[in-house]
């Protein structure tokens, strides 16, 4: 085609064309981009989280927080399920398959005391003492296949895991822990580190009193003697032979407890452990002495 078809053919279509205007002028394709910015397209900065307050600063409201109106549980009166509900004590569960999963894997020694320490060294539990939890309970599923004898150390535990752990010939053990001993518990290393004496560890709140020193709960202040007779009535009532501890070769083991103010097994309050030096310094002073006794 030569170059005289060329414009005639281009004037052609000029000529069938319409004429431009500002109606019909267009960017070319791919010239402009998009200026929108997610949640802050209409000209906002704040992205959705509004302007001053808990909300900007990502510190969200405890549950049932109804930003000072009355709350639920006041302005029904004779509903209280929700009363109180920030300060309850939480005990994050751990069934008894998991806690023989532990056992099968080799990452618990059944030939020494178990405790929530040695639980969370395994890496598959964890707990969080700043958000209410106040450590391990132990709960019944996998009872029917839970074959381990064990002497274990937990804070709150049914009817049904006692006889599942005692029929075995275990012993278990319920134990309060304030907060700042389960921090100890959670991670002793960062503890150590710090060149601190360990603490003693406090004693119940008035409203756990009572649990704690049941021996159908198998309170760590409850009466040996009475334990003792709890052990025969559980074993009649779910129908199993209770073994006699006193044959058992692990005996000793089995009934190491820690004292009640003690927090970790083998190391007294007042003791400080030194990483460095791999050494242990104790106290000497009378005072000190009279201070860490329990």
């Amino acid at each position: 085609m030569g170059s005289r078809q060329i414009t005639e053919k281009s004037l052609a279509m000029l000529r069938s064309l319409p004429r431009i205007s500002l109606a019909n002028l267009r960017d070319n394709p791919g010239s402009r981009k998009n200026t929108k910015r997610g949640r802050g397209q209409y000209g906002g900065d704040k992205h959705g989280a509004g302007n001053k307050g808990s909300n900007q600063r990502q510190n969200y409201m405890r549950l049932g927080y109804e930003t000072g109106n009355n709350p639920f549980y006041l302005r029904m009166p004779h509903e209280n399920y929700y009363k109180g509900h920030h300060h309850r004590r939480e005990y994050p569960p751990m069934s008894l398959l998991q806690l023989q999963k532990l056992i099968d894997t080799d990452r618990l020694d059944t030939d020494k005391p178990i405790d929530i320490a040695s639980i969370v060294k395994s890496g598959l539990y964890n707990f969080f003492p700043d958000q209410k939890h106040f450590g391990l309970n132990l709960t019944d599923e996998g009872a029917d296949i839970f074959a381990a004898k064990i002497n274990i150390e937990v804070q709150w535990a049914s009817e049904q895991v006692i006889a599942a752990i005692e029929k075995n010939g275990g012993v278990i053990t319920t134990a309060y822990y304030d907060p700042h001993s389960l921090l100890l518990l959670k991670n002793p290393k960062k503890f150590f580190e710090s060149g601190q004496a360990i603490p003693r560890r406090m004693i119940p709140p008035p409203d756990a009193i009572e649990f704690y020193t049941s021996a159908e709960m198998r309170g760590y202040l409850a009466d040996p003697e009475k334990i003792s007779e709890d052990r025969l009535r559980l074993a009649q009532k779910y129908g199993y032979e209770l073994p006699i501890l006193e044959n058992d070769s692990n005996y000793s083991m089995l009934c190491e407890r820690k004292d009640p103010r003690q927090i970790f097994y083998g190391l007294e309050p007042g003791w400080v452990v030194n990483l460095k030096d791999k050494c242990i310094l104790k106290p000497k002073d009378e005072e000190l002495l009279r201070f860490y006794a329990s």
